[in-house]
């Protein structure tokens, strides 16, 4: 069609080789992305966002029918955020604030926190950590949008009471039905790298241009990819996330990072859309409840509410929960009776789960110790 990689947008083929994906083990030279970063180098930031780079980046864009600008490129500013923060056991997890999809998984953590997750049995736990993340992602789907934009209520959000007062919802027996986000104010393609240094310094890192390629745009000579983050935009003009200009919208990429007593304690994120903030959790879960290693709490088998979109009750239309090959059949049993609508995924279909990687740091010796998600590409190397 008109708006493909194809014949009607050539420049597409900037990242493929006579117009096919490169095999596993063969080289790849794609000079004009090189020439892009060699001014991005060489300029810093004013190179994408300023001159002959913003002009072509617009007229591409405008050419398949967008309204980008280049005075709109002009306008961009990045801020430094200060990240929202959950205390779990004594140990504390970072993630990034709005408009990231970090809260969801804050206040499924908050939620827990008032469970002894590690006295239960499977079935136990795995619904009660659903039902957790159930209510994160309600509150996530209704204040997660631009805070410069529209103010979100943080401090009541992540704390302890609201906490207490959500988690009184949660039924030991049943599945919830239909959730709705509460009131807190009083009366794929994604890349990720977890890197750590010697003296305990970490960088968590995540970026992805959202659906596949993104939009499917490739900036002509430039080898630029451009992303479609607007698709998570709400078209419901009352709500917080509602689509506008110098907006930003409900994002998805969250790195993480957890801290002991003062000291790094974990690096570490799971790629996968909205299955981010609930693989942190359940990881989370693993490596504190439970004690595992790295490796470990990545291999462990996951679960995911399939679209918070779509429903995130068990009586909505789109609450399913997905539920990973390794479960004990008793387990899947107990959550079915409970009213959980499972759907079971097996072999390739796992990478749908997240691809995590993770490493952690012994304070005491500084030993580093690393793991990789067996569901998708990914290493842990050391140096």
């Amino acid at each position: 069609g008109d708006l493909d990689n194809g014949p009607e947008q050539p420049s597409g083929h900037e990242l493929l080789i006579d117009g096919r994906a490169p095999r596993a083990g063969e080289l790849m030279r794609i000079p004009t992305l090189g020439a892009t970063m060699r001014g991005i180098a060489a300029e810093g930031k004013a190179y994408i966002y300023q001159g002959e780079f913003a002009q072509k980046l617009a007229d591409h864009v405008q050419r398949y029918g967008g309204w980008l600008t280049p005075a709109d490129m002009a306008a961009h500013i990045s801020t430094w955020d200060e990240p929202i923060s959950a205390d779990y056991r004594g140990v504390t997890l970072y993630e990034c604030p709005p408009n990231g999809q970090g809260l969801a998984a804050i206040i499924a953590v908050n939620l827990a926190a008032g469970f002894d997750l590690a006295a239960m049995s499977e079935a136990d736990r795995v619904h009660t950590m659903i039902e957790c993340m159930r209510l994160g992602f309600a509150d996530a789907q209704q204040w997660v949008c631009d805070p410069y934009v529209v103010p979100i209520p943080l401090s009541e959000l992540t704390s302890k009471a609201y906490a207490n007062q959500r988690r009184k919802l949660i039924d030991a027996r049943r599945a919830a039905q239909n959730v709705r986000y509460g009131d807190p104010i009083a009366g794929s393609e994604t890349v990720y790298r977890s890197v750590v240094n010697g003296e305990g310094n970490a960088c968590s890192f995540i970026n992805s241009l959202y659906m596949g390629t993104g939009s499917g745009l490739v900036v002509p000579g430039t080898g630029v990819s451009l992303q479609n983050r607007a698709a998570l935009f709400v078209l419901d003009a009352e709500h917080p996330n509602a689509l506008a200009p110098n907006k930003r919208p409900y994002h998805t990429i969250i790195p993480a990072m957890t801290v002991r007593a003062g000291e790094l304690h974990a690096c570490y994120g799971v790629m996968g859309g909205y299955t981010q903030p609930q693989g942190h959790f359940q990881v989370l879960s693993h490596l504190v409840d439970f004690d595992l290693s790295p490796q470990q709490a990545l291999d462990m088998p996951r679960w995911q509410l399939v679209g918070p979109k779509a429903g995130l009750g068990a009586g909505d239309e789109g609450g399913f929960v997905q539920i990973e090959e390794g479960w004990s059949f008793g387990t899947l049993a107990e959550l079915t009776r409970r009213g959980h609508r499972l759907l079971p995924v097996d072999g390739f279909g796992r990478v749908g789960f997240g691809g995590g990687q993770l490493i952690m740091r012994d304070p005491a010796t500084g030993v580093l110790i690393g793991g990789s998600e067996p569901r998708k590409d990914g290493a842990a190397i050391g140096w």
